[in-house]
């Protein structure tokens, strides 16, 4: 495990506490802004003031010593501490460690922040949940249901919400990575697969509906059958290819406010074949029917 504090003081991960302090201290007449004046300096002397506050409290390096450089996103020390902005080191300190976190008087401001996983009791709690993607057939998306998943040897079913859209994230508690007696979570980003049938524009479904030329030119009745049940819709004479009909709250239902969208029938009208039809229609057809 990397330990870059140790690094930034010189010394080893065995050294004495008065060997921490000699070393802190030697660097810390070498850096400081007042006397060494390359551009660098402050902030290499920041950082030195940092990696002492932590090894030098015994409680505090207990902590670091267990989680090492995990503490910085497994970032080295000091490429972390330079690509944070600017804050008060108190602050931090005090945020992961309690009361007796801080320079105390003296202290300075220096690029450092980040130490956000920490949980209610001042300890460290490293990072343990996984991202991964999962495929959703696009009627489990509408409708909900149970997906199985199969993820680094384990094998579970996870419940999908009615209306899950593409890019939402389902959280999977404790199926994450495992440290001592802490699980984290797996974290599922969502794929919905295409469907045949239907398209989808936010909460509402679009589905072809094929009907004939009769139905088309002199009306009828037609089944329907949706997600959810089967419809009867009348079909008005002199219907148009590609005209919509709206079927209410027939189509996804919204995660936030509960309601639901509609299904939209778009008309595909199927013209027979010639050769299917009588000779005498034929003739009828060619004589009666509009060139334009």
């Amino acid at each position: 495990m990397k330990k870059s504090l140790y690094e930034t003081l010189e010394v080893s991960e065995n050294a004495t506490p008065e060997e921490i302090k000699k070393a802190y201290r030697k660097l810390a007449r070498k850096y400081h802004p007042d006397v060494n004046k390359d551009k660098d300096a402050e902030e290499k002397f920041k950082e030195i003031n940092a990696a002492y506050e932590i090894l030098s409290d015994a409680n505090k390096k207990a902590q670091y010593d267990q989680f090492g450089d995990n503490m910085f996103g497994g970032q080295n020390f000091s490429d972390f501490a330079r690509n944070q902005g600017n804050i008060n080191l108190d602050d931090i300190l005090e945020s992961i460690f309690g009361n007796s976190g801080g320079f105390g008087a003296g202290s300075r401001s220096f690029n450092f922040g980040g130490f956000n996983n920490f949980d209610g009791f001042n300890h460290f709690s490293p990072n343990l949940d996984i991202h991964s993607t999962i495929n959703i057939p696009f009627k489990i998306a509408i409708l909900g249901g149970k997906q199985h998943v199969n993820m680094q040897h384990d094998n579970f079913d996870i419940k999908i919400p009615a209306g899950i859209k593409e890019g939402d994230t389902i959280r999977a508690k404790g199926k994450g990575k495992a440290q001592g007696n802490m699980r984290g979570d797996l974290l599922l980003k969502i794929h919905v697969l295409s469907d045949e049938e239907y398209t989808r524009d936010e909460d509402d479904l679009i589905k072809q509906c094929d009907i004939s030329l009769k139905t088309a030119m002199f009306g009828g009745t037609i089944n329907v059958t949706t997600l959810y049940k089967d419809v009867k819709l009348k079909i008005p004479a002199n219907t148009k290819n590609n005209q919509k009909f709206r079927l209410k709250e027939l189509g996804v239902k919204n995660r936030k406010n509960g309601q639901m969208g509609n299904l939209y029938l778009k008309i595909n009208i199927i013209i027979p074949k010639i050769q299917d039809l009588s000779e005498d229609l034929q003739n009828q057809l060619q004589k009666e029917l509009p060139v334009q």
